[in-house]
């Protein structure tokens, strides 16, 4: 699990979909551990990296992560923790296995398998229970005033966390702002668009006392420069396809390094 005394300057993570076949996926993760064994924004702790690849990868990719400081989620958890649920994966199995973090609320998940606030609700739940962090995606269905997005995007993270609360086991989570109309759009959202939805958030979320210490990450076609150009605006990235080249981390994680460089203050000789 994620805790608030560990946040870092930056997080940065990377969902592989069901992109990748099993070989493919171990392959990618041997590349992204020889990067987080040397890199020095994930060796210092300045950016936690996480990644989260298929369930059937999860076991060999938790081993190949073995001395790394990369952190393991899951793309999806089901609400129960456990009996006859033919095809689910309990959150009691996935922090079994050494996950930290679970994804809940993606655009597609919605979309393509019909789940609503309730069944967010749930999972969400389902993931505290279980010692993980939930990774809660927000977003937009269309485009709106940054105004407008803050008020839509925050009421559907309160409606996925109010019952952990009134239940007495809410605490800190992940939040991915990704603006579905801009998920895989000829054009990304505008980056001060990105940076004003992204502190209405993060001052939203500071306003519950219960979330202490949870992050809000950007995830909607992410890809390298934007963290220069948020110019410190944006504490972190939920990478795609953009990742599926370990080489392309490297270069994010070279990117957040310089920023922290840059922000470093001056030591007097």
């Amino acid at each position: 699990m994620l805790t608030a005394t560990s946040a870092p300057a930056l997080t940065v993570g990377v969902s592989l979909k069901m992109y990748f076949g099993h070989a493919r996926t171990i392959a990618w993760a041997r590349a992204v551990a020889d990067i987080a064994r040397e890199h020095p924004a994930v060796t210092s702790g300045a950016v936690d990296l996480f990644v989260a690849p298929t369930f059937p990868s999860l076991v060999p990719v938790h081993e190949v992560l073995a001395g790394t400081r990369v952190h393991l989620g899951a793309q999806d958890l089901a609400t129960a923790d456990e009996g006859a649920f033919t095809g689910e994966v309990s959150g009691a199995e996935l922090h079994e296995i050494g996950c930290d973090l679970v994804e809940i609320g993606h655009a597609e998940r919605r979309s393509l398998f019909g789940e609503d606030d309730r069944v967010v609700a749930d999972k969400v739940q389902a993931a505290f229970r279980n010692h993980l962090t939930p990774l809660i995606c927000v977003g937009e269905p269309s485009r709106a005033s940054s105004a407008d997005a803050i008020a839509d995007v925050t009421g559907q993270l309160d409606r996925s966390v109010d019952g952990a609360v009134a239940a007495g086991i809410a605490g800190p989570v992940v939040v991915a702002y990704e603006p579905v109309w801009a998920i895989g759009a000829p054009e990304p959202a505008p980056d001060a668009f990105i940076v004003d939805v992204l502190a209405g958030i993060a001052a939203h979320v500071a306003a519950r006392p219960e979330l202490a210490g949870s992050r809000v990450i950007y995830g909607g076609s992410a890809g390298p420069g934007l963290l220069t150009r948020g110019a410190g605006g944006i504490r972190g990235l939920f990478l795609g396809r953009f990742a599926h080249d370990p080489a392309a981390i490297r270069t994010i994680l070279d990117e957040a390094a310089a920023l922290g460089e840059a922000a470093a203050p001056e030591v007097a000789p």
